[in-house]
């Protein structure tokens, strides 16, 4: 059995993590498998959009599999080596960025690594019986995926650090309170909200899209001058695009724009 199910229909693609005998939780070869997954939504011009998700109706993702954790801290035992997790640097939630839009479906638990995957994408569109949190140091650990550096980015500075100390789950409904999920659904509407914000950001020129994710996840690590230089860069080189003058022939002809990517 694959440990990713990935799909692609029509502009969209569809990543789901495929353990639900371990809620999902993400181990070597999980990580080996959403880092492919994420390079060829990165390289396949007719995908435009992707949504993430969990098998099942547990979990999204618990998180970092603890058993290989513990696996390989017997093994540098044994061996009297430093312990350093086997997963390489560049993944989806480390060093691997790709300009396109990702949706996280988040149909149950996401915590730990489960949690960074999901703020790891773009927008997140949560269960009402998802739960959320980041447990590590409840096993002593520390998120080393991005979870001390995008929780603090996308929720308030002291929310994020009660989350991030005391390893404590928040529900849907918190978690859209202080902006951690977009949105709220009921669990059997999650797949189909996601696919319709899918579709509704494919209605849209699609390297307009990905210039607007580009220059806003570059922009909040500059000051306010480089970020205006950056963008004003940006639009000279979208400028360029076929699609720059369809829409607004397709606005002044009154009908729906068709755009190709390019």
């Amino acid at each position: 059995m694959s440990v990713i199910i990935y799909e692609k229909k029509d502009k969209i693609a569809y990543i789901t993590l495929n353990r639900p005998g371990t809620m999902n939780a993400i181990n070597s070869e999980v990580l080996k498998e959403l880092t492919k997954a994420w390079m060829d939504v990165r390289d396949d011009p007719d995908i435009w959009v992707t949504i993430v998700t969990g098998a099942g109706d547990r979990a999204f993702s618990a998180g970092a599999d603890l058993k290989e954790i513990a696996k390989w801290q017997l093994e540098s035992e044994m061996e009297g080596r430093p312990l350093r997790p086997g997963w390489s640097e560049i993944c989806p939630m480390r060093g691997l960025e790709v300009w396109k839009p990702f949706i996280a479906a988040i149909n149950g638990v996401a915590t730990g690594g489960g949690l960074e995957l999901a703020m790891a994408c773009d927008l997140r569109i949560a269960a009402d019986t998802a739960r959320l949190g980041l447990m590590e140091t409840k096993q002593s650990l520390m998120p080393g995926w991005g979870g001390t550096q995008r929780l603090p980015r996308l929720v308030p500075f002291g929310k994020a650090l009660e989350i991030l100390m005391t390893g404590d789950f928040i529900d849907a409904k918190e978690a859209l309170r202080i902006g951690l999920v977009n949105q709220v659904v009921p669990t059997g509407e999650l797949l189909n909200a996601a696919t319709n914000l899918a579709n509704r950001l494919c209605e849209n020129g699609p390297l307009a899209v990905r210039a607007v994710k580009e220059a806003a996840y570059r922009g909040v690590r500059m000051t306010l001058d480089e970020g205006l230089k950056l963008e004003s860069l940006m639009i000279q080189n979208l400028f360029q695009a076929e699609d720059v003058k369809e829409g607004p022939r397709a606005f002044a002809e009154k009908r729906k724009p068709v755009y190709k990517g390019r």
